[in-house]
C-alpha cells in the first residue's frame, strides 16, 4: 500500500510518498480500506517530533481516517466486511490501509459521505467531551471559543449552541468569523483588531464568560485569564499560537476559576468508554442534522505535505481532509 512516510521528523519537508507491506489485522484488530484522512494541528507536531505521542520511525501521521472494513481479526463480531467506519488510530491514517482496535472503529450510516466522515471524530469529539464532560457547560452560561473559525474551533460552536450555551466566538480574520457565525455564533471578536479581555467583559456587563474553550494559547489564553467569571472553567485544548502560556495560580485562586487540560486521545487508552459514548451522541446529532462537518479543502495522499501546511499556518478554515482516490 501507499502511504506518506516520515523517516526523520524533521517537519513538513520530511514527508515522503512511499509502498509499504498491506498490514494484517490480529485478534480484536480491524483493518480499514482509508478513503479519507482529517489532519490536524497533532499531525503538524508529530512531523517534527514535538507531539507527546512519538512514534518509532518510519510512521505516516493522521489520527482520524474514514473508509471501510476489509479484513477483520479474530474474535470480532460486531463489525462486517465492507461496512463504512470512522476511527482513530494514534497515527497511520496517511495511507491506504491502517488496521486498529476493533473497539474504536465506529459505524457509519451508509449515507454519511466518507469526506466529512474524516472531519468529524477529532474535532467534534474534542469539542463534545472537553464542553460536556470536563467543563461541565450548562444551559444558559456564556462560552468564549478562541480560534472559532478552525475545525475544533467551528465544531465547539455547534455544539455550544446545541447545549444551550450563549457563544461568543473570537478569530483573527474577517472569514473565519463569518464561518463561526454561520455555525451559531452569537458574537464575535476580531482579536487582530480589538481587544478580547475588553469585548468579553462588555459582551457579558462585566461579569466575564463561564467557560473559555482555547486551542490557541499565547495571548488567547492571558486574555482568558482575565475575561473568566467567578467559577468559570477555561479547558486547555491546544497552542496553535505557538506560544504555550504559563498559569499563575494566585489567579486561579482568587477568582475561584479552574483551568481543566484536555488531552482528547488519551480517552482511547484511560477510559475508551467515554470515548465511545460521546461520538454515538455526536453521530445522533448528525443523523438529525443538528451538526455538519465544515470541510474547506481537500488534498490527494501525494499533497498531504500542503494539507499540514495549511494547518500549520492556520489559513484553513474548518477542516482539510487528505483522500485517497
Amino acid at each position: 500500500m501507499k502511504w506518506m512516510a516520515v523517516d526523520e521528523p524533521t517537519g513538513l519537508d520530511a514527508l515522503r510518498l512511499a509502498e509499504v507491506a498491506t498490514p494484517e489485522p490480529g485478534p480484536g484488530q480491524v483493518r480499514v480500506r482509508i478513503a479519507a484522512c482529517g489532519v490536524n494541528f497533532a499531525d503538524t507536531l508529530m512531523v517534527k517530533g514535538q507531539y507527546q505521542v512519538r512514534p518509532e520511525p518510519p510512521f505516516a501521521p493522521g489520527i482520524e481516517i474514514a473508509g471501510r472494513v476489509d479484513a477483520l481479526g479474530a474474535g470480532v463480531t460486531h463489525l462486517r466486511d465492507g461496512q463504512p467506519v470512522a476511527a482513530i488510530v494514534g497515527h497511520g491514517g496517511l495511507a491506504e490501509q491502517a488496521v486498529l482496535d476493533a473497539r474504536l472503529a465506529l459505524p457509519l450510516p451508509e449515507t454519511m459521505d466518507l469526506v466529512e466522515a474524516a472531519a468529524f471524530p477529532v474535532a467534534y469529539g474534542t469539542s463534545h467531551i472537553g464542553l460536556d464532560h470536563r467543563a461541565g457547560l450548562r444551559a444558559g452560561e456564556t462560552l468564549v471559543v478562541h480560534g472559532a473559525g478552525g475545525g475544533v474551533g467551528l465544531t465547539a460552536v455547534e455544539i455550544g449552541k446545541r447545549l444551550g450555551a450563549r457563544v461568543i466566538a473570537t478569530a483573527g480574520s474577517q472569514a473565519k468569523l463569518d464561518a463561526a457565525r454561520a455555525k451559531g455564533a452569537d458574537l464575535t471578536i476580531n482579536y487582530a483588531s480589538e481587544d478580547v479581555r475588553e469585548a468579553i467583559k462588555d459582551a457579558t456587563d462585566g461579569r466575564g464568560a463561564d467557560v473559555i474553550y482555547d486551542p490557541v494559547g499565547g495571548a488567547a489564553f492571558d486574555a482568558s485569564l482575565r475575561a473568566i467569571a467567578f467559577e468559570g472553567r477555561i479547558v486547555i485544548v491546544g497552542f496553535a499560537s505557538g506560544t504555550i502560556p504559563q498559569i499563575p495560580a494566585n489567579m486561579l485562586l482568587v477568582k475561584n476559576v479552574s483551568a481543566v487540560g484536555l488531552h482528547w486521545g488519551l480517552y482511547a487508552d484511560r477510559r475508551p468508554e467515554v470515548l465511545v459514548r460521546s461520538l454515538q451522541t455526536l453521530m445522533g446529532w448528525y443523523a438529525a442534522g443538528e451538526i455538519r462537518p465544515h470541510v474547506s479543502a481537500t488534498y490527494p495522499l501525494a499533497q498531504a505535505g500542503r494539507a499540514l501546511a495549511d494547518l500549520a499556518e492556520r489559513r484553513a478554515t474548518g477542516k482539510v481532509v487528505v483522500t485517497m482516490g
